[in-house]
């Protein structure tokens, strides 16, 4: 009897939620209110996003999926309309029609026109995202090249996760003598020139290729609309961190903001193993890292890290 209550309930949330979401964007249909100030996370994969955005999620001036939305934006913009040769955006791909599907989805969904986004291809799509949003507001999550690139490898190992958008993937992709078969993450332009090569040499290359377009992008986005934090910094002190990003997108940084913050390194969000900082020197891919290190040295230099 038990079972069937709960199974009643979840029911009638389901079709409640439904309908709410149905009378939200009817009003918004009619009341059509832009979204304000929309708060967009960018950074690499497996860079520290996701902690950021949940944690931005804590906001009660903010609305929130609580998901990430890849399929959203690929369905807006299907990565097989550009050839499959990049997951980018610009400027001239936004539209009014674009801004406001945007607008009343999310509305639909969080009853606010304020909100947080985060997927994992937003830091290729800043000209775009600015076009359809100019008041938006860039949080950019930096993470050290060691760290970041030794923990896309082992999201590589986890296609099931990071590759559930490649079922009609054009090419074969045969990365470390064939030990990856699936693409993973996302596509950079030059992404074919790494489907047959080490798995270190494509992780460097997503590192690069998403930071080099996010700091790209930067110069032409208003100072006041930008906010950089460093992953590491993160971790060391969450509390001062989190509050300087709050205070960045001009949100308040509640008592119940805080709390969360106490305690959020203990909260699984998408990590692999302990959080700790120069994670890769004691891992398995300690040698794969090094040996692109260099590599992307000039780059991570930029982004503001002293190697």
């Amino acid at each position: 009897m038990a079972d069937l209550l709960i199974k009643f309930d979840k029911t009638l949330r389901h079709h409640a939620n439904t309908l709410r979401r149905m009378f939200r964007g009817a009003w918004w249909g009619l009341t059509r209110p832009p979204a304000d100030r929309p708060v967009i996370v960018l950074g690499c994969s497996r860079a520290g996003t996701t902690v950021v955005y949940k944690t931005l999620s804590e906001s009660p001036q903010l609305g929130t999926l609580q998901r990430e939305t890849h399929d959203f934006w690929v369905d807006l913009h299907p990565v097989e309309d550009k050839g499959w040769n990049t997951h980018a955006l610009d400027t001239s791909d936004a539209s009014d029609h674009d801004r406001d599907f945007v607008a009343r989805y999310f509305h639909a969904w969080t009853g606010r026109s304020r909100w947080v986004d985060k997927n994992n291809q937003n830091g290729l799509c800043v000209p775009y995202l600015q076009a359809l949003f100019p008041d938006a507001v860039f949080v950019y999550v930096k993470r050290g090249p060691g760290d970041n690139i030794n923990s896309l490898i082992e999201g590589w190992g986890k296609p099931d996760k990071y590759a559930t958008w490649t079922e009609q993937f054009p090419e074969k992709v045969a990365i470390d003598n064939g030990r990856y078969t699936r693409w993973c993450f996302f596509l950079a332009e030059g992404w074919r020139d790494y489907l047959n090569a080490p798995i270190e040499d494509v992780a460097a290359f997503q590192y690069q290729a998403i930071n080099r377009a996010i700091l790209d992008a930067r110069a032409k986005v208003p100072a006041t609309q930008w906010v950089e934090v460093f992953y590491e910094d993160l971790v060391r002190d969450p509390v001062a961190g989190y509050r300087r990003i709050y205070q960045g997108c001009g949100l308040d940084f509640t008592p119940g903001v805080e709390a969360h913050c106490r305690q959020v390194l203990s909260k699984p969000y998408d990590v692999f193993g302990e959080i700790k900082l120069d994670k890769w020197k004691d891992g398995r891919n300690r040698e794969r890292v090094e040996r692109v290190l260099e590599r992307v040295a000039p780059l991570a230099r930029e982004m503001g890290y002293d190697l």
